[in-house]
């Protein structure tokens, strides 16, 4: 029987090197652009196969207004050029990324009688999902 436990703890974001902490409850969401592939078919059920080959994915990075990493997330936002994007999680085997990566835009700020989370979304230019 196998069995594996998974644990938000062992869950490390590493953006241009600096570690990040302080998630909020979703901390984090990463998904491919687009699909590996498209098909069409023709007037007499011919198929074809068509390689996509689109290395974009995007990652949504929640942390709560309070992480000590705020201010370096908003400064990155304004960069141009691409740094690297990673996410490992050592408990399920689990590593997803890209060398290079940018924040598309600052985070909407949501203030009120409770300071909300505050999202970073990345463009990363050439991801990689996989199992370690």
């Amino acid at each position: 029987m196998l069995f594996a436990a998974y644990d938000a703890k062992d869950t490390t974001v590493t953006v241009n090197s600096v570690n990040i902490t302080g998630f909020a409850e979703d901390m984090l969401t990463i998904e491919k652009d687009e699909e590996f592939f498209s098909t069409s078919v023709g007037a007499q059920g011919d198929v074809v196969k068509s390689v996509i080959n689109n290395s974009l994915g995007t990652a949504t990075l929640t942390i709560q207004v309070t992480s000590p990493q705020y201010s370096t997330l908003m400064d990155l936002a304004k960069r141009t050029d691409t740094f690297p994007f990673w996410y490992t999680n050592k408990s399920i085997g689990e590593r997803a990324g890209g060398t290079m990566a940018n924040i598309k835009n600052y985070p909407s700020l949501d203030r009120g009688a409770e300071a909300g989370d505050v999202e970073f979304e990345f463009q990363i230019f050439d991801l990689t999902i996989e199992n370690t």
